[in-house]
């Protein structure tokens, strides 16, 4: 169930057991009621893959993130 935000296929993860980073690392797959999906919104479930992770237990929280470069600004 994504809680809050927007899910999409390009994001980056980061896998929390007990508020403690287990894994970070890129969606493999994304699906809604076995369909692929592109993104999810808030308050709809849908099926997730993490590239080179497969130990998802139960209570896990995952948090998906995304990177932004920003050109640095020159001081005139």
């Amino acid at each position: 169930l994504v809680q809050d935000g927007l899910l999409t296929r390009d994001s980056q993860v980061r896998l929390l057991r007990d508020n403690v980073v287990i894994f970070t690392g890129r969606i493999e797959s994304l699906k809604r009621f076995k369909n692929d999906a592109s993104e999810v919104k808030q308050g709809f479930e849908c099926g997730l893959g993490i590239t080179n992770y497969n130990d998802i237990r139960v209570d896990d929280v995952i948090e998906a993130f995304g990177t932004e470069r920003v050109a640095p600004e020159l001081i005139a």
